[in-house]
């Protein structure tokens, strides 16, 4: 069974001598609001480390296997779905609107990535198009980063072409003067910063997908545990902070009401997840940058929960 309730969520997590999101566009330097200089952190990306993360919890196999994967087909993918309803269409034809449905129903129950967040799977042999019940928006950095480009000495090089022999290569380096075996590099990163993710979960777009409570509970885990399992030189330490979950569970005394209220919704989402509102963000000590997590006091106002909705904290 589907979740009967509707979802937000406001995720706290920091990165310390890192860079939490490098811009392509920027020559992979950390994501900026250029008009207040405010850390941003794509949708994507947040996507990406929860979809490792259950990959490793629940070793990538159904119900819980991941579609997009790093490097991979997918339409391949979308093929197995045809494959497990009887077979891919054949060259030159399409598949029928059934044969879609099958297929994408064949992946809501084996890829855990498209019952939660979706996805485009017209490609290929075709498998329709899902929209998921969990959306973020990009995350945001509580004050102003400051981005660094460092510069690094890199004590090798990488010379030679793909048909040169080991033994021409030892000739060349042994040639070389020993100033010239090295090379520098560039490293981009933000000395520290915290960032609010703000996400949203529809009960009514689950129930078109297969999103159950089982689902639900391992996207929380993987919220609070998918930087401990994505380790890099480039990230710095990166650490899931806090976690506030509002639950909209309804109030009307009538129970089939009450579902319908926790399903549809008690409160606009402005008013739960917006800062300062029931969760208060504030530094410690206005006279100098934030440098960890305990430089910033995290507050929270129940009294300001509306009726029918509950906070729960993880």
């Amino acid at each position: 069974m589907s979740i009967q309730n509707r979802y937000e969520f406001v995720l706290l997590f920091d990165c310390e001598n890192g860079n939490p999101n490098g811009d392509p566009d920027a020559g992979n330097s950390p994501r900026i609001d250029p008009e207040d200089m405010h850390g941003l952190v794509s949708d994507v990306a947040m996507k990406r480390r929860v979809r490792n993360f259950v990959q490793l919890a629940r070793d990538n196999t159904a119900p819980y296997a991941i579609f997009v994967e790093h490097a991979t087909n997918l339409n391949r993918k979308i093929a197995l779905a045809h494959e497990a309803n009887g077979e891919v269409p054949a060259k030159g034809k399409k598949a029928t609107k059934d044969k879609v449905a099958e297929a994408r129903d064949w992946m809501c129950k084996t890829f855990f990535d498209v019952r939660a967040f979706g996805a485009v799977m017209s490609t290929g042999a075709n498998a329709g198009q899902v929209r998921g019940p969990i959306q973020f928006a990009f995350a945001r950095s509580v004050d102003p980063i400051l981005p660094l480009d460092i510069s690094i000495t890199r004590m090798a090089v990488a010379e030679g072409n793909s048909h040169d022999s080991s033994a021409d290569l030892q000739k060349w380096e042994s040639e070389q003067p020993e100033d010239k075996l090295r090379t520098m590099g560039r490293k981009a990163l933000i000395p520290y910063g915290l960032y609010v993710a703000k996400g949203f979960i529809s009960a009514h777009l689950a129930e078109s997908t297969g999103f159950n409570e089982d689902d639900l509970e391992l996207f929380w885990t993987a919220l609070l545990g998918m930087y401990d399992h994505d380790r890099s030189a480039s990230k710095g330490l990166m650490s899931s902070r806090a976690l506030f979950i509002f639950k909209h569970i309804g109030t009307d005394s009538d129970p089939q009401q009450r579902t319908r209220q926790a399903r549809l919704g008690c409160a606009p989402a402005h008013k739960l997840i917006e800062l300062g509102q029931v969760v208060s963000i504030r530094p410690t000590d206005d006279s100098k940058p934030a440098r960890r997590y305990s430089d910033y006091t995290v507050t929270v106002d129940r009294s300001k929960l509306p009726p029918g909705v509950e906070l729960i904290e993880r």
